[in-house]
């Protein structure tokens, strides 16, 4: 069961920081253009755009490209679906500054956005948002997306309401992630993610709004599944999910306000 989204967005932006992660992990192009040029089609060449949107071609200058291995031409030509007004007037666009998360197109110089929200205005806060996000995914130490839960374990102390939980994550990249949590009589429980084979006691729990956090607090399901807990007697399989449900709660919700396409 997936996890709810709760609407997390800072003053004065329309997307939240996992919103803008979610543009940026699928988008191998990240880029700022000024608007040149925008050319509204006509219906036969037009498609099925939304509802109160029409579909427009889009020529635009490149004036920095965040991220893009392959490089991008000065000038580019994309779709866009723009929303009309209740007038069915269309935004102006021309010489506007916009944020574009996209992937190569299929003729050169042309580009596709990811999503239909995937241009956004360039506004200084969005633009420093969109490259923190890619400096954090292009990292070496960036941790990986997260495909669901592995096993858990959980071990009962010497003494009464001493126990210990972890629960090992399946990743994209194979590489290992777990999550413990500790429990010590008179002491409030603790949890920590480890990017590693080995948990140490420097391991803690990520800060929200970082990359780290947004793969787990966005890609965790809601509870502890079944196969999770397969191996483990009913006593410690229930210690384990009340624990992960724990570790559910210090996460919080992961924010996002719109739907990955």
């Amino acid at each position: 069961m997936p996890r709810p989204n709760a609407v997390s967005t800072p003053a004065g932006t329309g997307l939240s920081y996992a919103d803008i992660v979610d543009l940026a992990d699928n988008a191998p192009m990240v880029a700022i253009v000024r608007i040149r040029n925008s050319i509204v089609l006509k219906p036969e060449q037009a498609g099925s755009p939304p509802p109160g949107h029409r579909r427009l071609f889009i020529e635009a200058d490149v004036t920095a490209l965040i991220r893009g291995d392959g490089g991008i031409s000065p000038t580019i030509g994309y779709l866009y679906d723009a929303p009309v007004d209740a007038r069915g007037k269309l935004p102006k666009l021309k010489k506007r500054d916009v944020l574009l998360f996209a992937r190569p197109g299929s003729r050169p110089g042309q580009i596709q956005l990811i999503a239909r929200d995937a241009q956004l205005p360039a506004t200084p806060e969005e633009t420093a948002r969109a490259k923190a996000v890619v400096s954090s995914l292009m990292a070496r130490d960036a941790p990986p997306r997260i495909l669901g839960l592995g096993d858990s374990f959980h071990v009962a102390g010497t003494i009464a309401g001493e126990s210990e939980t972890q629960i090992f994550l399946r990743t994209e990249s194979g590489d290992p992630v777990s999550l413990s949590v500790l429990r010590r009589p008179g002491q409030a429980p603790r949890w920590a993610v480890a990017l590693g084979e080995i948990v140490d006691e420097a391991a803690r729990p990520p800060e929200p709004g970082t990359l780290l956090w947004y793969r787990l607090a966005c890609d965790l399901p809601a509870a502890l599944p079944a196969p999770s807990v397969r191996t483990l007697p009913i006593q410690d399989a229930e210690a384990a999910r009340a624990d992960y449900r724990f570790v559910i709660d210090a996460l919080g919700p992961c924010g996002r306000t719109r739907t990955p396409e």
